[in-house]
């Protein structure tokens, strides 16, 4: 049996994780559940919608006529600024087993377009840098900030993956406290640095990618678009910077070009595997915003696709996902093939 055809397990250096991988699984009869696959063609325009442009949201405020891309406090946050936040004593609980603390930040919307019907490759490369210049800016905005470490921009597409408005728009949460994954992997890539003469381990990797040429899809002078060796999402995808490049905000106008012309390539590529508008969790890591150097840190995105065989069939992560560690079918080189085709 050859190595990757037999079941083994990958490390990821980034979080410092393993995922199990069980390529001889995919054979195996599929009899749960399938997703219903939406195929209704939306509009331009739904004045039902509460992102659309001059429509009224929830709390009564009007939406501005606006043309490009739309940003605007969240509704609903799931932090609230500094001055709406009590302070909470270390030793609320009474033990060390029990701690908390408050979490202050800001939630925004970020609608990529008017248009209600558009998808960001559906928007091209020009309507995606334009997303990608507002992220940019917010980032800048929010970074300088005292009271934030960290911003994290994300999207969720598809109602399979949450999302609650079909509009295509995408969300920022900016927190005092950096968040659990990014943690992860600021130690990750400290430990490959100083282990490696100050190297940077993401620049390293793309390296190695790069020379072995399996699992690279897309890449012009400032991005990549790879399958990464320790993929754990059936057709998960990263996009990382090809130059020492810590945070979003370091981006010049080339390069902003660059990320959305990566952007634009993979998702386009994901539109046509399954013939469906292909959902995703996907996000932006980069440096915290905390006043460190952070030269470990190089910049990249993540897409967490659910789709495992079809347009219907989703990966679950469930059982031993949830209890010891994640798992997938395919192996990260029959989807980099896959997706090649589609490039």
């Amino acid at each position: 049996m050859p190595l990757f055809d037999q079941p083994h397990r990958r490390y990821n250096p980034l979080t410092r994780e393993w995922v199990l991988v069980s390529p001889h699984r995919a054979k195996r009869p599929w009899l749960g559940a399938q997703e219903k696959q939406t195929t209704a063609q939306r509009p331009e325009y739904d004045p039902s919608c509460y992102l659309c442009p001059r429509n009224k949201r929830v709390n009564g405020i009007q939406n501005p006529d606006y043309a490009s891309v739309h940003a605007f406090d969240n509704d609903f946050m799931a932090v609230l600024p500094p001055d709406q936040v009590q302070p909470m004593p270390a030793d609320a609980f009474g033990s060390e087993l029990l701690q908390a603390q408050p979490e202050t930040g800001i939630c925004r919307v970020i609608c990529f377009s008017p248009r209600h019907d558009l998808t960001l490759p559906e928007l091209g490369i020009a309507g995606i840098r334009s997303v990608v210049d507002t992220w940019v800016d917010q980032c800048t905005e929010l970074g300088a900030r005292p009271d934030i470490s960290y911003v994290q921009l994300f999207e969720n597409k598809g109602e399979i993956m949450g999302c609650s408005n079909p509009h295509p728009h995408g969300q920022l949460w900016a927190t005092r406290h950096v968040p659990t994954e990014i943690e992860k992997e600021t130690n990750g890539q400290l430990a490959y640095s100083a282990g490696h003469a100050g190297s940077s381990l993401l620049l390293d990797y793309l390296a190695v990618e790069e020379n072995r040429a399996e699992r690279v899809l897309f890449e012009n002078q400032h991005f990549a678009v790879v399958v990464p060796f320790w993929a754990v999402w059936p057709f998960e995808t990263m996009i990382v910077a090809r130059k020492p490049v810590r945070r979003i905000t370091e981006l010049d106008d080339a390069g902003r070009t660059g990320l959305a012309e990566a952007m634009q390539k993979i998702t386009a590529a994901y539109d046509r595997l399954f013939a469906v508008s292909f959902p995703y969790s996907m996000g932006v890591h980069q440096a915290p915003f905390d006043d460190l150097a952070h030269e470990e840190w190089t910049m990249h995105l993540h897409f967490f696709p659910p789709l495992l065989r079809s347009a219907t069939v989703k990966k679950f992560m469930v059982g031993y996902e949830m209890l010891a560690q994640p798992q997938r079918d395919l192996t990260p080189e029959q989807a980099a093939s896959r997706l090649l085709a589609l490039m």
